[in-house]
């Protein structure tokens, strides 16, 4: 072959290979779009905002037990696949569960204290209902306890929750500042074995919360307690560190405040935050 015909191959075989590189090389660059597109959810793709669904352990004051069923066939009815499944006792018992590492998923006390001495295994809480104390008498109120001063008279059996449970720390509190001397027949765990023990007849008066007479109906005689010499009792509501449903929990503890939850609260009695 001639020199000629050489050179004018090799230009020819040049030229084909620039032109074909560029055009390689944006192909090879829309593949990598089109795959990166591909792994990577669009920009505008919204973003769910409800959890998973979750089977969520609830740890709660014994004096939530009626208004919680409640809330929690609610929260259930509202985020279909959840299960909210609670346990109630005093809020000390509560305390401790978690400090022993009960798997639960969120905690609901009776009081600030004993939440505040749970920092290291909650997330911050908030308040989601108050309540306040009545004096619940024997059905008809046979010894005609009419204020707080009454439950002074050793004629009557009084029976008071144990000061290490919030209700009981908050009858102290308010017969303390009274100066009012009661010696309890019994002091119980939690505040429904002080309402069992009048509507059973074994005590004939008790200090409770205001919400647990509701459904008590005639079996106790409901005296209320003064504003300026009662106690207010606050509700945290908190998530554990220790939750595996973290979401889920945030979610519904968050819920709690709501204007739906708050209402079912407030029906039962209890007042707003």
């Amino acid at each position: 072959m001639s020199p000629i015909l050489n050179r004018r191959g090799a230009f020819t075989a040049a030229l084909t290979a620039a032109l074909l590189v560029p055009a390689l090389a944006a192909c090879g660059s829309s593949d990598k779009k089109d795959a990166g597109a591909a792994a990577s959810p669009s920009a505008s793709a919204p973003a769910s905002a409800e959890p998973k669904a979750a089977n969520l352990t609830v740890l709660a004051a014994s004096s939530l037990t009626d208004v919680f069923k409640t809330a929690g066939a609610a929260y259930e009815k509202a985020h279909p696949g959840t299960k909210v499944t609670f346990s109630f006792a005093g809020s000390q018992e509560l305390a401790a569960q978690v400090k022993q590492g009960a798997p639960a998923d969120a905690l609901v006390t009776a009081d600030t204290k004993t939440m505040d001495g749970l920092k290291a295994e909650t997330n911050d809480p908030a308040i989601i209902a108050k309540n306040r104390l009545v004096i619940a008498a024997g059905k008809g109120n046979p010894f005609k306890v009419d204020e707080l001063k009454d439950l002074a008279d050793t004629k009557i059996k009084v029976v008071l929750a144990a000061p290490e449970v919030p209700v009981g720390r908050y009858s102290k509190q308010i017969l303390d500042a009274q100066k009012i001397e009661v010696k309890p027949v019994s002091q119980e765990p939690n505040v429904r074995a002080v309402l069992s023990k009048v509507e059973l007849g074994e005590a004939d008066a008790g200090l409770v919360y205001k919400t647990d007479t509701i459904k008590s109906g005639d079996k106790v005689s409901v005296v209320d307690i003064p504003d300026a010499e009662n106690a207010v009792a606050s509700y945290p509501a908190a998530t554990l560190k220790s939750s595996k449903n973290a979401e889920a929990a945030a979610a519904f503890v968050a819920w709690l405040s709501t204007p739906e939850a708050q209402k079912i609260l407030q029906d039962a009695g209890f007042q707003k935050a």
